[in-house]
């Protein structure tokens, strides 16, 4: 009831899920933990949230409830998924398809149909490999990006997942494919450095998905943290992974997942530029109705938000996070998703150099 009065009238919650898979004890042992979820913890999430007394609803909906434009009696749950990997298809769909719940899946287009792997897919399977084969990181010829990622996992000062998060958020896509090349070289090369998990997607597989009802957007072309890209490639991003999915489905396009959940007013800019009616982020805060559509805040969920003291499902501490009961009390606290663009914090940076040089040259 706290949640309704403070959200405008009614609870619009959306949840995020990127991988659920049928084993999750022999994923866990290959994957980042925190995109994984069983099939059946996800089962339970569904139903729990029914009857919890939310409605199921797709991104259009909650979109118009926020902006005035309809009414609803209920809560209203959407269910989205990042990045269309393959076991979304496999286990997720059918299951959905089954209890009728409606989704969206925002898909990085250049992924789709290939045997590509996402860039923190392949780094977390080279650090793998590295502590197996105890690479030390400090010995060798590793470039600066490399070293600072992997060294303090190898030396077991940093968890690999938070590393990762962080290296990613801060580093353009050049730059971390230039990481992965130097790893794979460090570590003599071959195919067993590609990640034989996380497949993707084909295109096949998404009108499937279409053809009964599901929805798909965008997810830039190649997973890009566009805070962190130029102008230029940012706006190639966002248009040509809307005209891909297009061309292939035949629909339009209206709804974009942020990358990492960062997002800027450029970001913002070019979205309703080119169409766009909604944007999502990994902000876990309430969604109020009047709202910024481009700006629609997250719950990300994954295995361990549900698995309680004894270590097995439970109903009470899932529950609580889809109330948000540890937000109110304190307990957790939200990373904001709102960032500076990197050609604006490198303009500014440009121009205190300039202004420290000319102080510091003689009169």
């Amino acid at each position: 009831m706290y949640r309704r009065s403070q959200s405008g009238g009614r609870r619009l919650l959306i949840v995020s899920y990127h991988r659920v898979v049928e084993d999750l004890t022999g994923e866990l042992q290959r994957s980042i933990p925190g995109l994984l979820i069983s099939k059946e913890t996800f089962r339970r999430h569904l139903e729990q949230a029914a009857a919890a007394g939310y409605e199921f609803a797709t991104i259009g909906d909650a979109v118009d409830v926020m902006a005035g434009r309809r009414s609803t009696k209920r809560d209203l749950c959407v269910v989205t998924f990042d990045d269309g990997y393959r076991d979304v298809y496999r286990f997720a769909y059918p299951l959905l398809k089954r209890m009728g719940v409606p989704a969206i899946v925002y898909l990085p287009t250049d992924f789709i149909g290939t045997k590509r792997r996402f860039n923190h897919d392949r780094l977390f399977h080279l650090i793998q490999v590295a502590q197996k084969r105890r690479l030390r990181p400090y010995f060798t010829t590793l470039p600066e990006p490399a070293l600072k990622l992997a060294g303090p996992i190898l030396s077991g000062s940093r968890p690999v997942s938070d590393a990762l998060d962080e290296f990613i958020g801060e580093h353009s896509a050049r730059v971390v494919q230039e990481v992965i090349q130097a790893l794979e070289q460090e570590l003599g090369g071959g195919a067993n450095l590609l990640p034989e998990q996380g497949d993707i997607m084909d295109w096949d597989e998404v009108r499937h998905m279409a053809r009964d009802g599901f929805e798909f957007g965008a997810h830039t072309l190649g997973h890009t943290v566009l805070t962190m890209e130029p102008a230029e490639q940012m706006e190639r991003e966002i248009i040509e992974s809307k005209q891909a999915i297009e061309r292939e489905l035949g629909t339009p396009v209206r709804d974009f997942a942020y990358c990492n959940g960062w997002y800027s007013e450029e970001v913002i800019r070019l979205l309703k530029q080119h169409g766009f009616r909604s944007g999502v982020t990994t902000e876990d805060l309430p969604n109020r109705v009047g709202g910024d559509p481009f700006t629609l805040k997250r719950k990300v969920l994954w295995e361990n938000f549900s698995i309680g003291m004894l270590g097995d499902y439970s109903e009470a501490l899932t529950g609580c996070q889809l109330d948000d009961c540890f937000a109110m009390l304190g307990v957790s606290r939200p990373v904001t998703g709102r960032r500076p663009h990197l050609s604006a914090t490198r303009a500014a940076n440009e121009l205190l150099m300039r202004s420290q040089i000319s102080l510091e040259e003689p009169t």
